[in-house]
């Protein structure tokens, strides 16, 4: 008779361990369940190859940028979601509200528009000097380097957002060893003959 009061108990047991394991696990797979149902495998998607994202900047230079398009803008262009313009400036002192009119005569009006100041601000002024159209037109305005403009300009763009941004190419490039093998690779791709 103690032989079936234990064999009972740990028969209740394990039946409550059971139960409980099942309701932790149901618990887990719906947890993670919800976060990602895909067949397991990683998946990355470039926005630059995507042809509805709009146009986006591929590359910068000294002269210039590529776009995913494949179009070459030499010297300073204003690029929006869907097209782009040269822009008649030569330096950072050019840009003032005649040259930014252009922003505030748009359909929908612009949410926000990046500026691309070449290398660096080096004039602490120029913020200043622009925070009267800003506030006059309703514009939010961001002032980067080039580099990090373009960057910017991508990202809000890639999230849908209505955004505009006038670049100057930069006189000075950070290069990394990455920039270097590729254009020796795309150089090496140029010049190799067929046999």
């Amino acid at each position: 008779m103690f032989h079936n009061y234990i064999r009972n108990a740990i028969r209740k047991a394990s039946l409550s361990v059971k139960q409980s394991t099942r309701f932790i696990s149901a618990n887990q797979s719906k947890h993670y369940g919800s976060s990602y149902e895909g067949d397991g495998k990683t998946t990355a998607h470039i926005l630059n190859n995507d042809a509805d994202s709009g146009l986006l900047i591929n590359g910068i230079s000294e002269v210039g940028f590529r776009l995913n398009n494949n179009i070459t803008v030499l010297g300073p262009m204003v690029i929006f979601p869907r097209s782009v313009l040269s822009w008649c400036i030569s330096s950072m002192e050019d840009i003032n509200e005649e040259s930014l009119s252009l922003f505030t005569i748009l359909e929908p009006s612009i949410e926000i528009i990046v500026l691309g100041v070449g290398d660096t601000m080096q004039n602490s002024t120029f913020y200043q000097r622009l925070l009267p159209f800003m506030k006059k037109h309703k514009i939010n305005m961001e002032i980067l380097p080039t580099e990090q403009a373009c960057t910017t300009f991508n990202f809000l763009n890639s999230e849908g957002r209505y955004v505009a941004a006038g670049l100057i190419p930069p006189q000075i490039l950070q290069t990394t060893d990455d920039d270097l093998l590729r254009s020796k690779l795309r150089y090496q791709n140029l010049y190799e003959t067929s046999y």
